[in-house]
Formats: structure tokens, sequence, C-alpha cells
């Protein structure tokens, strides 16, 4: 791998490793230390990801704009003046309004990252974008280990390791960011080569892919709060629970060999890929509709992540292909908009459906919202079909 590419691993991880320390246990923070019920943090938690949508589609179109550097020095600015309002002020309500400012800035980041990944090292592919995916669950594992323990002593220490982690993130950027080339030209394949398919059907078939993304990612975010809590009210500690979020950040980080090896023979099948991956989902939301333990939330967990790590690095890489020339950075911020969007809807629609009809009925809708997402995936490409016949034909 390139050394820009490892720049832009070292600080991935540390900007996740930084926010790990809050995210995992914002809606334990604001049920059980700010009073307020699942419906309340799941409306707070949804202006969190709303900020991140806009961040995001502002921070591709920055970067095509204006390149990774600056973009990414704004984002993690923005970012910074907030948790540091976090630290001093972490009470209610200004949480809602320091909350919201860390969404948008952290939005400005992710697409700049995933698209300086992809120019960086274009020819490779997958990898590129799986390593910055490994790095961020690394992250995940340091900081979500941490958290847990730290916030046993105090949330106000939470606030503080999270702000400091940003600090040493913008001396990295700073450092090693500025001299990073993203303006070559991009490499490109069967979606891209032949002139008559046009950029609004890439668009069209991205969008579409889109759907099932933000389905999966409305399902994967019920971890983070409503069953967050669920394990809460099942006497399991938050020491455990954050123990959960360690086993999926390790077995990304250390899988990886594993996983690699079982998906070469359909490596360039992204489609099938993820179309596993949602079965995989699936399954694991079954196993945690049955648990009543820590180790059944343990099994769910474990088969949550490989489902995983079939999905994430697959839709990043199909948007880089599907990207036209010079619009990597808007269809990166479309794929990140696309997740943070999931991480809106997934806390409000989880919230209400505990608190009127209880957990078994958010496992079940869960599981049915996978089926949609496999059949927008089967078809997201097929109009692009169409158009490389029809332009292979003239």
């Amino acid at each position: 791998m390139p050394r820009a590419l490892w720049l832009l691993i070292i600080g991935m991880a540390v900007n996740v490793t930084g926010s790990s320390f809050l995210w995992p246990l914002n809606t334990i923070y604001i049920h059980e230390h700010l009073g307020k019920s699942l419906s309340v943090a799941g409306i707070i938690l949804m202006l969190n990801s709303a900020a991140s949508v806009i961040g995001n589609l502002f921070g591709g179109s920055l970067f095509d704009k204006i390149g990774g550097y600056k973009s990414i020095i704004l984002g993690i600015s923005i970012t910074l003046i907030a948790l540091l309002g976090l630290t001093l002020w972490p009470g209610w309500p200004q949480y809602i309004f320091f909350l919201t400012l860390v969404g948008f800035g952290s939005g400005i980041v992710f697409p700049a990252m995933y698209a300086m990944a992809g120019s960086v090292w274009k020819e490779g592919g997958r990898k590129a974008f799986n390593a910055i995916y490994v790095a961020q669950n690394l992250g995940v594992a340091v900081g979500a280990a941490l958290g847990g323990l730290v916030a046993s002593y105090s949330f106000q220490l939470i606030f503080m390791a999270n702000a400091a982690m940003y600090l040493i993130f913008m001396m990295i950027a700073i450092f090693g960011y500025r001299s990073i080339d993203t303006r070559a030209a991009k490499q490109t394949n069967i979606l891209q080569e032949n002139g008559g398919i046009k950029s609004h059907t890439k668009l069209y078939a991205l969008l579409i892919l889109a759907v099932g993304y933000l389905l999966c990612w409305v399902g994967y975010v019920q971890w983070q709060t409503t069953i967050a809590a669920y394990t809460q009210e099942l006497n399991i500690s938050l020491n455990q629970y954050s123990i959960l979020w360690t086993i999926n950040g390790a077995l990304i980080v250390l899988g990886q060999p594993v996983v690699n090896r079982l998906i070469k023979p359909f490596q360039n099948k992204l489609k099938l890929q993820i179309i596993i991956g949602m079965v995989i989902f699936m399954v694991s939301y079954a196993v945690a509709a049955g648990a009543q333990v820590f180790s059944g939330f343990v099994a769910a967990m474990v088969i949550l992540t490989i489902g995983e790590m079939l999905i994430w690095p697959a839709v990043p890489t199909i948007a880089n292909d599907l990207a036209p020339k010079g619009r990597e950075g808007f269809y990166q911020g479309i794929v990140n908009s696309t997740a943070t969007g999931g991480r809106m809807i997934g806390p409000l629609m989880g919230g209400i459906l505990v608190d009127l009809y209880g957990m078994p009925m958010l496992f079940a809708i869960l599981i049915a919202l996978m089926f949609v997402g496999i059949f927008t995936t089967v078809i997201y490409d097929r109009k692009l079909k169409e158009s490389h016949n029809v332009a292979a034909q003239a």
C-alpha cells in the first residue's frame, strides 16, 4: 500500500477511536444520566445523524472543489469545537446542540477520507476501502473497550478523551495530508470506460443500491441504541456491553485473512457479497431476538460482524467504480450520507417500536427490511447493463 494510504489509515483509526468513546454510550447517557425516554434519545440521535447527512453531502462536494486536505481540516475543526463544548457543558439542553454540531463536522470528514483513499491507490480497488474500513474498526475496538471502562468512573472523562483524540487527528491531518495528491486521473473499469453509459444512469444505480445500504444501517444502529438499552434491562453491565463492540472491532481486524480467503472465489462479485451479508444480518437479528444472557448477544454480534465485513467495504467500492472523473467525492458523500441516514432513522424508529410494541416486534421488522434490501441490491445495476449492451451494439 502507498504511504499516503497508510497516513489515511492511521488518521481514520485515531478519529474513530475518539468517537467510539462516546457513540456506543450516547443512548445510555441520554436515557439514564439525563433522564430522557428512549424516544427522546432517538430524536436527539436523529438530529445528530441529520446533521451528519448534510455534512456528508457538503464534504463530498467540497472534496471535488477544494480537495481532501482542506475539507478534512474544516470538518475536524468544527467537530473539535463541538467536543470542547460537550466537555465543558454536557448537560441538558445544550447536549443537543453540541451533539448535532459533532454530526455535521464529522460528516464532512468521512467522504473526503474515502475519496482520498480511492484516489491514492486506484489499482487497489476494494483493498483501499477495506483498509479504511479495518482502520475504522480498529478504532471501534479500542475506543469502545476504553469507553466502557472510563464511563464507569465518569462520563465527563469520556467527553475529554474524545476531544483529545480529535486534537491528535488534527495534527496528523495538518502534517500528513497536505501533500496527498488527489488530482490524478482515475483508473477506468467496465462501468465507466464506455461513454455510452451516461452519468445519470450511474447515479440512478447508486441511489437504488443506497436504499438497501440504508436499511442495513437502520438495523445495525439498533445495537447502539435500543439493543444497548435492552441489555441494561437484562442486567448486562456497561463493561459487558462495551465488550460486544470490542469483539466486533477485533474480529474485523483479526479476521481479515480468513474473510479474504473465503471471498476470494467471488471477490469481483460485489453484488453477491452484499446479498450474502444481508442474509447473515437476518440470522444475527434472529439470534439476538432469542438472547437473554450475555453469551447470546456475543453470538449475535459475531454473526452480525461477519455480515458487515461483506457489506460495508463493498458499497463505497461500487460508488468509486460508478463515479465519473471529478465526482468521486460527491459519490462517496452519497454513500456516507446513506449510512448516516440509516443511523438517523434507526434510533427513532427503533425507540418508538420498542416503546409501543416491545423488542420482538422490532426484530421481526428488521428481518423484513433485509428482504427489501436484498431486492434493491439485486436490481440496482439493471439499467447499467442495459445501457452497456446498447452502447456495445452501437
